[in-house]
């Protein structure tokens, strides 16, 4: 299919500016940052209305049982899996206006944009509002691409509450899903699927790149350490016969840091979360308690670095005379993103003539639970000082539309050009 006449696509960036200015007052908090939680009035007030929105650009929205919300732009070859684009509108507590948030607005409007130019395209394209991606309300994470790809099934909810005692199966029914609800069941296949975010961190920015084209999603591992020793008054007991675990655990914790660096980039490991016991100035502490979360783009590198840790850090107990317990609360393997995907995305900015550079996702996205499915790439615009998660969370207008461009020439090239890619 031969392109025709095209509207000036940097026209859409007052387009994308006002509706993630639009979409950014739901849950608007007093501190210029966003709040929106899952199954929240402010969360489901804000799907509500892209649905709205999506009907209004000529697409077929509809909902699924734990309240995806998907804009569907019907292609011509409806016997082939769809190509979808989104992410995730729910936010953390005092969250940016751009995580998750431009996925969707792109990919919104990226298929008006290909619907008003090129009409009618060969194969279905469609948009997701994804339910959930960031853990902030209830203690789970991609719970909207999970039901899609089948990790989640909305008939077995997990057994978890928020702080406010609220389950989720209760938080569900109550904005109007579930299973007893009308809507379809979630499990779905798809050709492809293509995620435009924010960096999150300052790469782009640095290396004055435009676009990132992102290889794949770290692995993860998240871990407890507890050091058990005695607690004593800090006054009468001697130096040699303390069992200090607080003075243990700061061993430990400089060694993560040192042992990170000599493994070298991209691992990163981190010490988040501390805990002391009894957490007075005159006592001894006999129990103090650490997090890890430790990162690598390489499955073998992560698990040979925390094998190697764990017996490092044992070593220190021992040598402490401290008791150690090491207990793994997540285990995240790697996703690399699809090559050809990859391919693509690099001829796209070369051809474009975006200045592009490859580079690994330190963070999670729902990208890495399509990808053990289906074949995924995400792109990255920069963030400005590498800050997200945040009120001051902020990525230009001119980097946005250079993702949206990158964005959109890739569906149509999928959608609308009825060529053979290796990636479909």
């Amino acid at each position: 299919m031969a392109k025709q006449a095209a509207p000036m696509i940097e026209n859409y960036s007052a387009k994308l500016h006002d509706m993630l200015e639009w979409l950014a007052q739901f849950g608007a908090d007093e501190q210029g940052g966003v709040t929106r939680l899952l199954y929240t009035p402010a969360w489901l007030e804000a799907q509500q209305s892209l649905f709205t929105y999506m009907e209004a650009q000529g697409l077929e929205p509809f909902y699924d049982q734990v309240g995806n919300l998907s804009g569907r732009l019907v292609g011509q070859q409806a016997e082939q899996l769809p190509i979808v684009t989104g992410s995730h509108i729910d936010t953390v507590v005092f969250g940016g206006k751009y995580d998750g948030a431009l996925g969707v607005v792109a990919g919104v409007l990226a298929l008006s944009y290909l619907k008003e130019t090129y009409g009618q395209p060969l194969r279905t394209i469609e948009v997701i509002s994804l339910a959930e991606e960031e853990g902030s309300r209830f203690p789970l994470t991609y719970w909207g691409s999970g039901n899609i790809t089948g990790s989640y099934q909305a008939d077995q909810v997990p057994m978890v509450q928020d702080r406010e005692g609220i389950s989720l199966e209760q938080a569900m029914k109550q904005a109007g899903f579930g299973t007893d609800s009308n809507y379809p069941t979630c499990k779905r296949e798809f050709a492809a699927y293509i995620e435009l975010h924010i960096e999150q961190g300052f790469v782009l920015e640095r290396t004055d790149h435009q676009i990132g084209v992102v290889t794949g999603i770290v692995g993860q591992r998240r871990i407890e350490v507890k050091v058990l020793g005695e607690s004593n008054h800090a006054g009468t007991t001697p130096m040699q016969w303390r069992r200090d675990t607080l003075a243990g655990a700061a061993l430990m914790i400089s060694h993560v840091k040192r042992s990170a660096l000599e493994w070298g980039d991209p691992l990163v490991a981190t010490v988040g979360s501390l805990h002391v016991s009894p957490n007075v100035p005159n006592v001894i502490a006999g129990e103090t308690t650490f997090t890890l979360d430790i990162r690598h783009l390489d499955h073998r590198i992560l698990n040979d670095y925390t094998d190697a840790l764990y017996e490092e850090i044992s070593a220190i107990a021992q040598q402490e005379g401290l008791t150690l317990s090491w207990k793994e609360h997540l285990r995240a393997e790697p996703v690399p993103m699809h090559q050809a995907m990859i391919d693509d995305l690099q001829h796209v900015c070369d051809q474009a003539g975006i200045s592009s550079m490859l580079l690994p996702s330190g963070a999670g996205h729902d990208a890495q639970i399509f990808g053990v499915e289906c074949p995924s790439a995400m792109i990255f615009v920069p963030s400005r000082e590498g800050i997200s998660h945040n009120p001051l969370e902020y990525t230009a207008e001119a980097d946005i539309v250079q993702g949206f461009k990158v964005l959109t020439e890739l569906l149509y090239q999928y959608a609308y050009r009825g060529e053979d890619h290796e990636a479909l």
